[in-house]
C-alpha cells in the first residue's frame, strides 16, 4: 500500500513552489519556478495571472511526478496576499494583469480617503489601515480604469479574488470560486468582527458583491482538482495567506505565539487567540488560524522589503551574483562602519506607514564599498523586525522570550545571529524554513486525516536551530540608535516631498 502524502503549493511574489510532504511533514518532493515581474510605471507592480497559472500547473506536475510511490490525499494552498486578479467567469481568462501587493498606484486614493476621515472607521471594521498595500483600492482602480470592466462586473460576467481564489477557480475548472478568512481579511472589504464581506465597505470602494468569492474556513472543502489541471484528482483542503500559513506552520496557533517570515518582505505575526487587540503603533489586526483552521485573531507588522533588497543588489545594482554570497560578505567586516540602508523602495510599512518614503543609504564615506552596502541590506531586515516586535509587545502587553523564524533569508546564519543580538532574545529557525508551504500542507492534512489534529501535525516534525544573543547592551543600543536616525531621515524626506 502506498504511503500518504500532501501537496503544498506556495504561490509567492517572485516564484511558485510545490512541496510534497510525507506523514512526518518532511519534504519528499519539490519543484519551483520563477515568473516575470512587470513594472509599467514607477511604483507600479503587476503579474501575468495566466503565467502564474501556467507555472503553477508545471511545478505541481513536476512535484507529483517525483513521488510515484506516494498516494497524494490532499492539497494545501498558500499565496502572496493582497494581490488582485479579475477574470472572465465563462472563459477563465484574466482581463488585466494582476495588481501586486507591492503596487503603489492607489496612494492618492488612500490619501483622499484619509483626508475624508474614513480611516478610523475602516480600521474598526477591517483591522487594516488605508494603504495601497491592500486589495480594495487595487480592485477599485481596475474597475475605474479598465474600459468596460465595471459594467461587466455589475452584470456578474466577471470574478475577482486574491491569488488563492484564482488558483482554486482554475484547478476546479470554474466549479469553485472561494477564498478563506485569512485572505479575505486582507482586502479592506471584509469585516473581521462579523467574519463577512461588508456592504458599507463594498460601497465605499465601489466593489459589487457579485464579483467576490465565497469565504470558507482555512481547513476544509475547496473542491477537487481536475485531471486536466494537474494530472490527478485531489481534494483542495487547506488555504491560508502566506503569513498566516507560516504562523500555523511555526506552531503558533494559540494566543501569545509569534513568528517572523523573511521573504520578499518580512512579516511578523503574533497570535492573540479569540481576542482582537487594538494597536497604538500602526500594527494591523488580522485573521489567523486556530488549531482546527478556524478563524482567530493576530497582530501583524508588515515590512515591505526584506529579501527583495538582496534581489535588488543582485539584479539592479549587480554587486552580488547570488543571494547566498551575502553571508560571507557580511562576515568580512568587523562592523557596519556606520552605514545604514533603509530599503523603502515601495514605502515604509509598520509601524511607520509612509507610502511616499523611498529607499536611501546613509553614512557613506570614501572608504565605503560593496561589503558595507551588502551588510547594511542584511542588517535592515533585523532592525525593521525589532521595530515591529517592540511595538507589538507594547500593544499586547507581553514580553517576547523567543522569535520563531522562517523564509529564504532565514537560511543566512549571520543574519539570524545578528537578529538575535539586536532583539536580545533567542531566535529559533525551523528545520524546514519553508514553513509557509508546510503550514498550508498542515491545514490540508488535518482536514483529510493524514494528521489527526494540530498536535499530531506538530509532533511529527523535526526541531530547528536556535541562535542565542551574544552582543552587549551598549553595542546593541548604539546600533539601534543609528538605524532609528536613518529612518527619521527617510521619513523627513518623504514628508518634505508631500508638502512640496
Amino acid at each position: 500500500m502506498k504511503q500518504k502524502a500532501i501537496l503544498a503549493l506556495d504561490q509567492g511574489t517572485t516564484g511558485t513552489t510545490c512541496l510534497v510532504l510525507d506523514a512526518r511533514a518532511r519534504v519528499i518532493g519539490r519543484a519551483y519556478s520563477e515568473f516575470d515581474q512587470h513594472y509599467p510605471q514607477p511604483g507600479w507592480v503587476e503579474h501575468d495571472a495566466a503565467q502564474i497559472w501556467a507555472v503553477t500547473q508545471r511545478v505541481m506536475r513536476e512535484a507529483i511526478a517525483g513521488v510515484p510511490d506516494y498516494d497524494i490525499v490532499g492539497l494545501g494552498i498558500t499565496n502572496q496576499r493582497e494581490t488582485v486578479v479579475v477574470w472572465d467567469r465563462a472563459t477563465g481568462e484574466p482581463v488585466h494583469r494582476a495588481i501586486v501587493w507591492q503596487d503603489r498606484r492607489t496612494t492618492a486614493l488612500c490619501r483622499d480617503l484619509k483626508n475624508a476621515g474614513k480611516e478610523a472607521w475602516v480600521r474598526q471594521k477591517t483591522g487594516l489601515v488605508l494603504d495601497p498595500y491592500f486589495s480594495g483600492t487595487k480592485l477599485q482602480w481596475l474597475l475605474e480604469h479598465v474600459p468596460g470592466l465595471r459594467e461587466r462586473a455589475d452584470t456578474g460576467d466577471l470574478a475577482a479574488g486574491t491569488i488563492d481564489a484564482w488558483l482554486v477557480y482554475k484547478l476546479t475548472d470554474g466549479r469553485v470560486h472561494a477564498t478563506d478568512h485569512t485572505n479575505a481579511s486582507r482586502t479592506l472589504l471584509y469585516d473581521i468582527n462579523r467574519l463577512a464581506w461588508d456592504d458599507e465597505l463594498l460601497s465605499l470602494f465601489t466593489v459589487p458583491r457579485v464579483l467576490l468569492p465565497e469565504v470558507r474556513p482555512s481547513s476544509g472543502d475547496f473542491g477537487e482538482t481536475t485531471v486536466e489541471s494537474i494530472g490527478i484528482r485531489v481534494p483542495i483542503a487547506g488555504i491560508a495567506g502566506d503569513q498566516q500559513a507560516a504562523l500555523f506552520g511555526q506552531r503558533c496557533c494559540g494566543a501569545g505565539q509569534g513568528k517572523n517570515t523573511y521573504g520578499t518582505g518580512a512579516f511578523l505575526l503574533l497570535n492573540t487567540g479569540n481576542e482582537r487587540v487594538e494597536s497604538k503603533h500602526g500594527l494591523l489586526a488580522t485573521i489567523a488560524c486556530g488549531p482546527r483552521g478556524e478563524p482567530s485573531y493576530a497582530l501583524e507588522g508588515s515590512i515591505f522589503i526584506a529579501g527583495a533588497a538582496i534581489q535588488w543588489l543582485r539584479d539592479e545594482m549587480r554587486i552580488i551574483e547570488r543571494a547566498n554570497e551575502t553571508e560571507q560578505i557580511a562576515r568580512s567586516l568587523a562592523s557596519n562602519d556606520g552605514v545604514y540602508l533603509v530599503p523603502a523602495f515601495v514605502g515604509l510599512g509598520a509601524p511607520h506607514w509612509e507610502p511616499d518614503a523611498r529607499g536611501a543609504i546613509y553614512g557613506l564615506t570614501r572608504g565605503s564599498g560593496r561589503a558595507q552596502v551588502v551588510r547594511a541590506a542584511l542588517e535592515a531586515m533585523a532592525f525593521a523586525t525589532a521595530d515591529v516586535l517592540r511595538a507589538m509587545e507594547e500593544d499586547a502587553s507581553i514580553r517576547a522570550v523567543e522569535l520563531a523564524v522562517d523564509g529564504g533569508a532565514a537560511q543566512n546564519d549571520w543574519l539570524m545571529q545578528f537578529q538575535a543580538d539586536i532583539l536580545g532574545i533567542p531566535v529559533n529557525r525551523s528545520a524546514n524554513v519553508e514553513t509557509t508551504a508546510q503550514g498550508a500542507g498542515g491545514l490540508a492534512g488535518i482536514a483529510t486525516g493524514i494528521w489527526t489534529d494540530v498536535n499530531d501535525f506538530y509532533e511529527s516534525r523535526d526541531p530547528g536551530t536556535t541562535f542565542t544573543p551574544s552582543m552587549g547592551e551598549t553595542q546593541r543600543a548604539e546600533l539601534i540608535r543609528g538605524w532609528q536616525r536613518a529612518v527619521r531621515a527617510t521619513l523627513a524626506w518623504a514628508h518634505d516631498r508631500v508638502s512640496a
